[in-house]
């Protein structure tokens, strides 16, 4: 079915955002919402003809597999990202739902299209990418030079931000869309050295953990400051 785009919750932060309302109703005339189970694929690589997507609710990994068929976590979509790869023939990646996720998509001809149609939404598009990049960059710095404490506080401070309903400030609490080996796999650690580093955050007094997932700001400055971001 379509999504409707008056009752979208990213629908001022999703790349469309820089749409008019005529050209936001005719661009999701063409998509469909489309929700996914935890671990679920939105699509696997060598999928040919795969869609272009926006995720609106949940969270998504994009993942490689070695030789030996151990995952290796690449990158993290959270609400308001765009997935998919408009000028390749063939995935590149799996893309898997970490949570229950709704996303709205769109078929890869239709995306190229409205991206001709609409330059802003090729520019929203391009700075989205850039974005990402550059996330991706500051994840292999971080986990080539940054101590497991300050590993673990950025990717926690990136979840309180993607969770949050503004740039100014990160979400007092969250769920975890990543289990303990998934944190591990992606930072480079082991799920010991997570599990005793969440516990040291919350002894100082930055966190406080509520069952398994939950997690509540309690000092959200103090937070930043171990995981060496800026907010924004």
């Amino acid at each position: 079915m379509n999504l409707a785009c008056a009752e979208c919750p990213v629908r001022e932060s999703a790349a469309c955002a820089v749409l008019t309302a005529e050209e936001r109703a005719a661009l999701a005339a063409a998509g469909r919402t489309r929700v996914l189970k935890r671990g679920e694929l939105l699509f696997a690589a060598g999928d040919e003809d795969t869609a272009c997507a926006t995720l609106v609710t949940g969270a998504l990994k994009v993942v490689a597999y070695d030789v030996d068929g151990n995952e290796q976590i690449l990158a993290l979509v959270h609400p308001s990202g765009f997935i998919g790869e408009m000028f390749t023939p063939f995935a590149q990646h799996d893309v898997v739902a970490l949570t229950e996720s709704q996303l709205c998509t769109f078929a890869k001809v239709d995306m190229e299209r409205a991206v001709l149609d609409h330059p802003a939404l090729a520019v929203a598009l391009f700075r989205r990418s850039q974005e990402d990049l550059h996330s991706a960059r500051s994840m292999l710095e971080l986990t080539a030079r940054a101590s497991a404490e300050a590993r673990l506080a950025a990717l926690i401070h990136d979840f309180a931000q993607a969770a949050s309903d503004s740039p100014c400030h990160l979400a007092a609490k969250f769920d975890l869309p990543l289990t303990r080996g998934e944190m591990a796999n992606m930072l480079g650690l082991t799920i010991e050295t997570v599990s005793r580093k969440l516990g040291e955050l919350e002894d100082m007094g930055a966190i406080l953990r509520n069952g398994k997932r939950g997690i509540e700001l309690v000092d959200p400055a103090l937070l930043q400051s171990l995981s060496g971001k800026e907010l924004g």
